[in-house]
């Protein structure tokens, strides 16, 4: 337990960081399962719409610290990837078949 004012402050403040941030990761991964589940069963333009959608949410959650800014940027590619996989129609992740 806390005893001086400025150790009750912090736990304070701990909490409502802590809430926010849980708040931020639960939102990001929402986002994140909507845009997979556009990339299995939704149509080009709504992919990308997600897309959009979830990159200034990872954005925004690297900001404020919640996670690094490089694994957003990391995330950010890899789901580019996987959308342009989708919009040139490769099966898998989004690297074209070698040409020979």
């Amino acid at each position: 337990m806390a005893h001086s004012r400025t150790a009750k402050k912090a736990v304070r403040q701990n909490a409502a960081h802590r809430a926010s941030n849980r708040w931020r990761l639960s939102t990001m991964r929402e986002a994140l399962k909507e845009f997979h589940e556009q990339i299995l069963h939704g149509s080009n333009d709504t992919a990308k719409e997600s897309f959009r959608k979830l990159s200034r949410i990872i954005d925004r959650t690297a900001q404020k610290g919640v996670i690094h800014k490089n694994q957003a940027a990391r995330r950010k590619s890899r789901l580019n990837a996987r959308l342009k996989a989708k919009v040139l129609g490769l099966a898998h992740g989004g690297h074209a078949p070698k040409k020979k």
